[in-house]
């Protein structure tokens, strides 16, 4: 199973993702996650890339499409894999669906999982984390049995100084902003699923496992 996974801040898709990778037994692969490694290990891709991360710039598209398809390349990826935050806009899908085509690779499914920009909003601004544990709450819709403490751990509760309105509606705006080409891009394509993001995160799953059909 060969999947990308979109959706924006705030969406559950950390959680979903966990749910995928297991029950298809692929390798969640992330940006992130590679740019990390490569700096780490001193890869020439990973230099290149911590030029500019030190510079304060974005990565340009071409180098961070060398790097996902390198980890594509890696013999755990020959079953599947689940793209995690990749592509971020139509001139990395581009780059990525022209290597696909030199290796005979094919993309199963595109999952977008929507969720109204107000929800989203709301769902960050209510988050509460435990400054010992980590452990996240959110004010309504999982509040803490104490007001301010951990349930974990009894430690405080704090609210992330990123996660005011404005600040996460900028974000989230972005985010739409750069992803709605990608969506109609993929969906021109014919192998995108929009799930609706606002159900139980139960139903969700269901969802997207519906989307994606039997295993391949």
């Amino acid at each position: 199973m060969k999947i990308i996974l979109l959706g924006p801040p705030g969406a559950g898709k950390g959680t979903q993702a966990a749910g995928i990778v297991e029950k298809y037994n692929i390798p969640h692969i992330s940006t992130g996650d590679i740019f990390r490694k490569n700096i780490k290990e001193g890869t020439e891709l990973g230099k290149k890339a911590k030029e500019y991360m030190d510079k304060g710039l974005l990565v340009p598209d071409e180098l961070t499409v060398g790097l996902v398809t390198d980890r594509i390349s890696q013999d755990d990826c020959k079953n599947g894999f689940m793209l995690d935050g990749f592509p971020r806009n139509v001139s990395q899908a581009k780059y990525l669906d022209s290597f696909l085509q030199k290796t005979n690779i094919a993309l199963d499914k595109v999952v977008n999982i929507e969720v109204d920009k107000s929800i989203l909003v709301e769902r960050a601004v209510g988050r509460r984390i435990c400054k010992s544990c980590g452990a996240t709450f959110h004010i309504e819709f999982n509040p803490p049995k104490e007001n301010g403490v951990c349930d974990v751990c009894s430690g405080e509760l704090y609210q992330r100084a990123d996660d005011t309105e404005e600040t996460v509606s900028k974000r989230i705006q972005v985010y739409l902003d750069e992803t709605k080409p990608l969506v109609n891009y993929y969906t021109s394509q014919g192998i995108i699923a929009n799930i609706n993001g606002q159900q139980s995160i139960e139903k969700v799953f269901e969802d997207i496992v519906d989307a994606l059909g039997s295993e391949k």
